[in-house]
C-alpha cells in the first residue's frame, strides 16, 4: 500500500493530528478543535471521523472498510487519556458527538450528549460527581430524549409532554426543581416511549449507542432542513459532514458549573466590547433551545471571575489567531473553564464591514483581506430601507423578495390611480396580479409593487429593481378583484386606499403602516453624508471598502438607465456611463398614440409623419440624458421590443369593437386597429418581429432613432456638453443585419455631424446564441460588443422567463437542478460558455473590441466575478446596483488568502 493510498483510508483524527486548514476533511468544528488543541487551550480531548468517511456512507449506506477499527483505536486512546473508560459502572467516561460541515449550519444538523451513560453506569456518574444524583439521572434523560429524537425518529414532543407532566407533578415549571426522585422517574417513562416508537429497549451498550449516534449524524447532512439551508447559502451538496466525538464536560453540575456563548465582538453591529450569554447549571443544549433565560456575559465575573478572566484572554487570543470575530462556546465544570468550539462567526452585513474596518486599524488584515471579508449582498442590504417590527406586526402573506427594502403606502390597482394619489403627495402601493409595460407609470409613482403572480424575473421585479423600488411578487395567497378594487387574503379584505407594507426582502406583507429607517449608506452614496464627518461607524467603514474597491478594480461600471433622473441617481452612485439605454420606455405614455400612427400608417407618407413626430420627441430625451452623463459613455439601444407591446391585447380590443358595433356606434378607428393588431399578431413576440427585424420592416424607425441621437450629441456639443453616443442595434444574429443598418446609420451620421467634433460608435448587443457563436463575422462590423444575458439565457435555455420561474423553476431548485435560478446569476457553463466564446472570437477578429455586459447578470456578485475572469471591460445595471457591481469587480481583483466570505 502506498502512503496516498494510507492517508485516504485514514478516516480518523485525533485533535492533535489537525489544524484549521483542513476544514476540508475534518470539517469547521473538527478542524478548530484540533486548532484550539494545538494552541493550547483547554480543549477536552477528542477525535474527528472525516468527511471523507460520510461521503463513502452516504454512497454506500455502510459504514467503509476500517472505519470501526479506528474508532476503536481512537476511542481506546481517549480513554486513556481521560482515565476512564466508555461505559464503566464504576467510573464512566461520556462522550458527545457532534456534525461539523466544512461549512457552518448551525442547528441544521444533529447532535448526541451523554452517550454513554446506561442503566448501570448511571449510578457510577452519580458517584464520580461527588454523590450528585441529579446531575446523574438528569443526563440520562437528556441521552434518551436527544438519542431516541436524532437516531431512532422519535417524536420530540413526547418526551417534552412527558417533562411537562413531571413538572406539573412537582408544581413548578423549571427543570432544576426536578429532583432526582423525578428525573428517575422521568427516565424510565422515556424509556416506554423510546420502546413504543422503536419496538426495542433503549440500547444499553456504549458502543452501540455511539455508533448509532455517528451514522444519524451523517444521514443528517441530507436532512431536509440541512438540504434547504445549503440551497439557500450555496453550500455545495458533495461535501459530506465530519462528526466529533469530544470527551463530556459537565456544565450541569452545580452553581459553580455553566455553559455560554461568547462573541469577541457584537455581530449585530461590529461595536468592539464584551458579547454573549451564560447559563448557570446547564448544558450547551440549554442556551440554544432557551429552555430558560440567560445572564449577559458580564455577569460571569460577578459569578466566577477566574473563569471569566480566563475566557477573555482565550477570547483575545482566538481573535487575533483567526484575524477576525470568533463565535464561541464554553463549559465550565466545577470552576474549570473548556473550550468546546470556536469559528469565525456569523454576522450581519453592517458588521461585517465594521469588524474589517476596524481590523485593517489593528493591523491584523490588510485592505484587500477586508475587500474579501465583505460582499456585494451584504451591501445590498445595507442600502434599502428596513421595517422596525415587533411582536404587534405578523404577516398576512408571503410571497417574494423580488426588490428589496420597506414600503409602506396606500393600496391602488391601477395606473392611473397611483399616479394620482402621488401627485397628491400619497405613497401608494401598487396592487396587480401582474405588471405589464402599461403600469409603468404607476410603478414610477408607488412606492412598492405587491404581485400575486410571477417571480424574481417577473416583469414587476425586473423593472422594480431597475428604479430602486420594493417589490414582492407571487404572493399567491392574495386573491385579488382589481374590477372591485380589493383583494383577499387571511379571511380579510383590504380595498383601495387601506395601507399595507411590504418587504422587499423577505417577501412578507403585513397589512396597516410598519415604522421604517431610512438607509444612512444610500444617503452616503446620495452625498447627503461626509464620511470624513459623520460619527456614523458603518458610513465611515463602507467609504473606506469602497474607495479601495474602486482604486483596485479592472472592470468598468456603468448603468442601465432610460431617462435623465436615472442618469443622474446613478452617476452619484458612481456609474461611469449608461450601458444601456432602452429607448422602447421613451414611446410609453403620451407618446403610445404616435406609435399607434406609425403602425396604423396606410402609405409612406402617413409613417413619415408619424416619425417626424417622434423625432424631436426622442432628440430631447438623448439630450437631457447626455447632460446628465456629460463626458462618459452612453450605449443607447434602438427599439426592441415587438410592436404588439405599444397596442391594446387582442382579445380586449375585439371585445370592445364588438360591444361598440352592437350599440350602433362608429368603429372605423376601432377596426382599423384591430386589423393591425391581428396582422402583426404572433404566436411567440419575444422570437418574432423585434429588434434588428423591426428597424430592417419597419422603413425610417432605425434610421429617425440614429438621427434623433446624432442630432442631440451635436446640440450638446455646442453647449460645451461632451457625448460619448454608442448606438446598440439589438437581437443581431447575422452580420448582414448589422452591415444594413450600420450602412444607413453611417450615412445620416455623417450628414447631421457635419463638422461638429462628435464620435459615434456602432456596435450591438451579442443576445442571440448564432451572434455568440459567429462573434468573429460581427466584429468586422462592430465597434463594439454589450451581451443582453437576458435574452441570451432565454433563448440559450428554450426558456421563457416571462413563463417558466412560476411554473417549473420552483421544482428545479428543489430538485437541486439548479443551485440558482440562471436568470439571477450567470450561468457559467453553458451561457457563460458562450460569452467566452464571443469575447474571445471578437477580439481575434477586432483586436481591441470594446466588451461589455447589460442584462440584470451585470449586477450579480456572482456574475460580476465571471466577467471579470472572462476579460470583458465593463458591466452596466440598475442604479441602486451600481455600489454592489463596484464592490464586487474589486472584490474580483483581490488575492483571497483568508476566510471564506459565505
Amino acid at each position: 500500500m502506498t502512503a496516498q493510498e494510507t492517508v485516504e483510508h485514514k478516516y480518523v483524527y485525533d485533535f492533535a493530528e489537525g489544524n484549521k486548514d483542513l476544514k476540508d476533511l475534518l470539517g469547521g468544528k473538527g478542524a478548530n478543535l484540533a486548532e484550539m488543541t494545538n494552541l493550547g487551550l483547554p480543549v477536552p480531548p477528542g477525535f474527528t471521523i472525516t468527511t471523507e468517511a460520510c461521503k463513502a456512507y452516504l454512497a454506500t449506506g455502510a459504514e467503509p472498510a476500517g472505519l470501526a477499527e479506528q474508532i476503536a483505536n481512537h476511542l481506546a486512546s481517549l480513554e486513556r487519556a481521560m482515565g476512564r473508560r466508555l461505559g464503566d459502572p464504576d467510573d464512566p467516561l461520556l462522550v458527545s458527538v457532534r456534525s461539523g460541515a466544512k461549512f457552518s449550519m448551525p442547528g441544521m444538523m444533529e447532535t448526541v450528549l451523554n452517550v454513554g451513560l446506561n442503566d448501570r453506569s448511571v449510578v457510577g456518574l452519580a458517584a464520580q460527581a461527588g454523590g450528585n444524583e441529579r446531575f446523574a439521572w438528569d443526563s440520562y434523560r437528556r441521552l434518551i430524549q436527544m438519542f431516541g429524537k436524532t437516531v431512532c425518529d422519535v417524536p420530540g414532543e413526547e418526551f417534552e409532554h412527558a417533562l411537562d407532566e413531571a413538572k406539573h407533578a412537582r408544581g413548578t415549571t423549571d427543570d432544576l426543581d426536578l429532583d432526582a426522585g423525578d428525573l428517575r422517574e422521568l427516565v424510565d417513562a422515556y424509556k416506554k416511549i423510546f420502546s413504543k416508537h422503536t419496538g426495542r429497549d433503549f440500547p444499553q451498550e456504549p458502543r452501540e449507542q455511539l455508533d448509532l449516534a455517528v451514522r444519524a449524524v451523517f444521514d443528517s447532512w441530507n436532512a431536509e432542513r440541512a438540504v434547504v439551508y445549503r440551497r439557500q447559502e450555496r453550500i455545495p451538496a458533495d461535501l459530506g459532514t465530519a462528526v466529533n466525538v469530544v470527551a463530556m464536560v459537565f456544565g450541569n453540575l452545580g452553581a459553580d458549573s455553566g455553559t455560554g456563548v461568547a462573541f469577541t465582538r457584537d455581530p449585530a453591529s461590529g461595536a468592539q466590547g464584551i458579547y454573549g450569554d451564560y447559563l448557570a447549571n446547564a448544558q450547551g443544549e440549554d442556551v440554544v433551545a432557551g429552555i430558560r433565560n440567560t445572564v449577559p456575559l458580564q455577569e460571569l465575573e460577578r459569578i466566577d471571575k477566574k473563569s471569566y478572566d480566563e475566557l477573555l484572554d482565550y477570547m483575545a487570543r482566538l481573535e487575533r489567531h483567526y484575524r477576525d470575530l470568533c463565535d464561541i462556546e464554553f463549559t465550565i465544570e466545577r470552576g474549570k473553564l473548556w473550550m468546546l468550539q470556536t469559528r469565525v462567526g456569523k454576522r450581519t452585513a453592517a458588521a461585517a464591514f465594521v469588524i474589517a474596518g476596524q481590523l485593517v486599524d489593528e493591523g491584523l488584515i490588510d485592505l484587500d483581506e477586508a475587500l474579501h471579508r465583505v460582499n456585494g449582498a451584504q451591501l445590498a442590504q445595507l442600502m434599502f430601507p428596513r421595517f422596525q417590527l415587533d411582536h404587534e406586526f405578523q404577516p398576512v402573506a408571503t410571497g417574494i423578495g423580488a426588490s428589496p427594502g420597506a414600503a409602506v403606502g396606500k393600496v391602488v390597482f391601477t395606473s392611473a390611480r397611483a399616479v394620482e394619489l402621488a401627485a397628491e403627495g400619497e405613497a401608494v402601493i401598487l396592487v396587480r396580479r401582474e405588471t405589464n409595460p402599461d403600469d409603468l407609470n404607476g410603478m414610477i409613482a408607488a412606492r412598492g409593487i405587491l404581485t400575486s403572480r410571477g417571480g424574481k424575473t417577473s416583469h414587476a421585479a425586473v423593472v422594480a429593481r431597475g428604479m430602486g423600488k420594493t417589490c414582492v411578487s407571487g404572493a399567491d395567497e392574495l386573491t385579488i378583484d382589481v374590477p372591485k378594487r380589493r383583494f383577499m387574503v387571511a379571511g380579510q379584505t383590504v380595498g383601495e386606499g387601506d395601507v399595507v407594507s411590504i418587504d422587499g426582502t423577505t417577501g412578507k406583507v403585513y397589512l396597516g403602516e410598519v415604522p421604517v429607517s431610512p438607509s444612512e449608506v444610500v444617503r452616503y452614496f446620495e452625498g447627503e453624508v461626509d464620511p470624513e464627518a459623520t460619527d456614523d461607524a458603518l458610513v465611515k467603514a463602507v467609504h473606506r471598502i469602497m474607495s479601495y474597491a474602486d482604486a483596485s478594480r479592472r472592470l468598468a461600471v456603468r448603468t442601465n438607465a432610460d431617462t435623465a433622473a436615472d442618469a443622474a441617481r446613478a452617476r452619484r452612485f458612481g456609474a461611469e456611463g449608461i450601458g444601456l439605454c432602452r429607448t422602447e420606455h421613451m414611446f410609453l405614455g403620451d407618446r403610445r398614440e404616435l406609435v399607434e400612427r406609425l403602425i396604423l400608417a396606410r402609405d409612406p407618407a402617413e409613417r413619415d409623419e408619424a416619425l417626424a413626430a417622434l423625432l424631436p420627441l426622442q432628440r430631447a430625451d438623448f439630450v437631457e440624458i447626455f447632460r446628465e452623463m456629460d463626458g462618459l459613455p452612453v450605449t443607447v439601444r434602438l427599439i426592441d421590443p415587438p410592436l404588439h407591446e405599444f397596442l391594446p391585447p387582442l382579445e380586449q380590443l375585439a371585445v370592445n369593437v364588438a360591444v361598440a358595433q352592437e350599440r350602433g356606434e362608429d368603429v372605423a378607428k376601432e377596426e382599423a386597429l384591430l386589423a393591425a393588431v391581428r396582422r402583426m399578431h404572433e404566436e411567440n413576440p419575444m422570437l418574432g418581429l423585434r429588434g434588428v427585424r423591426l428597424g430592417l420592416v419597419i422603413p425610417g424607425l432605425f434610421a429617425m432613432q440614429v438621427r434623433a441621437i446624432t442630432e442631440a450629441a451635436v446640440e450638446c456639443a455646442r453647449q460645451g456638453i461632451r457625448s460619448c453616443p454608442e448606438i446598440m442595434v439589438p437581437l443581431v444574429g447575422a452580420v448582414q443585419e448589422l452591415e444594413t443598418v450600420r450602412a444607413e446609420a453611417e450615412r445620416i451620421i455623417a450628414e447631421v455631424v457635419g463638422g461638429s467634433e462628435v464620435d459615434v460608435l456602432i456596435g450591438t448587443m451579442i443576445e442571440v446564441p448564432r451572434a455568440a457563436l459567429t462573434a468573429g463575422q460581427i466584429a468586422e462590423a462592430a465597434e463594439f460588443f454589450s451581451f443582453g444575458t437576458n435574452d441570451l439565457t432565454q433563448m440559450g435555455w428554450g426558456f421563457s422567463r416571462d413563463d417558466v420561474e412560476g411554473a417549473f423553476f420552483w421544482r428545479y431548485l428543489e430538485l437541486g437542478i439548479f443551485g440558482i435560478s440562471p436568470f439571477e446569476s450567470i450561468d457559467a457553463d453553458g451561457i457563460g460558455r458562450l460569452v467566452r466564446i464571443a469575447a474571445e472570437e471578437g477580439r481575434a477578429a477586432r483586436p481591441g473590441l470594446k466588451i461589455g455586459v447589460c442584462g440584470e447578470h451585470g449586477g450579480d456578485p456572482d456574475s460580476v466575478h465571471f466577467f471579470h475572469s472572462v476579460g470583458l471591460d465593463y458591466v452596466s445595471c440598475s442604479p441602486f446596483r451600481v455600489p454592489v457591481a463596484r464592490l464586487e469587480a474589486g472584490r474580483a481583483t483581490v488575492v483571497t488568502t483568508g476566510s471564506d466570505s459565505r
